[in-house]
């Protein structure tokens, strides 16, 4: 998906890199909705491999019909955009990437919101978070999509950061919008690291 800044002139005054197409990172193939790879299966249900299944339409082929949004249709989006991922059995799927997971779900009181919940591996240490606060809330006023936040303390009372993309979809959704909205949190997190690394020299 096209990529741009939340205002332009932003700092550093370039253009946000995004994912390559069908590029490869830490073992988990990225594919574009519009042109989605087949690769191999993504594993299911507590990480179990399954079948290669039947051949996935593409997105420009996906009848506009309107549905209630369920965790079994966001897993057969992940499929067309060939993103792997394991089911956690709480009605949570899990993508993993080598420097950040993202985790897709549906909460609320009616399982009405999408909800697309990134955090990188690595932590900040407790005397960084002055730094942790200023350089998250830079990517907030700067970035569109996705708010990012610095969780509560682990155990070991490292700083956890996390993004996160929330959409309300009550009134439900058609196939090809399910899938581009995946595909946005999935790159919208990717880019979101790899300028936590970068540009913000945080991680």
């Amino acid at each position: 998906m096209p990529w741009w800044s939340w205002r332009p002139g932003q700092a550093g005054g370039g253009e946000t890199k995004t994912r390559a197409e069908g590029a490869d990172e830490g073992g988990v193939k990225l594919g574009s909705p519009s042109r989605p790879g087949i690769g191999a299966p993504a594993p299911r249900d507590g990480g179990q491999p399954v079948g290669a299944g039947p051949e996935r339409s593409t997105v420009d082929t996906l009848a506009p019909v309107v549905g209630p949004v369920t965790l079994a249709r966001l897993g057969r989006a992940l499929d067309l955009l060939d993103v792997r991922y394991l089911a956690d059995g709480d009605g949570s799927l899990l993508a993993m990437w080598e420097r950040h997971a993202v985790l897709f779900t549906l909460e609320g009181p009616d399982d009405e919101i999408l909800v697309m919940r990134a955090r990188p591996h690595s932590t900040v240490p407790p005397d960084w978070a002055d730094r942790a606060y200023r350089v998250v809330n830079e990517w907030n006023h700067t970035r569109r999509f996705c708010k990012a936040y610095i969780g509560d303390p682990t155990e070991r009372g490292q700083l956890p950061i996390y993004a996160e993309l929330q959409v309300p979809l009550m009134s439900g959704a058609h196939d090809a919008l399910l899938v581009e909205l995946l595909d946005c949190g999935a790159a919208v997190a990717t880019a979101f690291v790899d300028w936590l690394y970068d540009e913000g020299a945080l991680l």
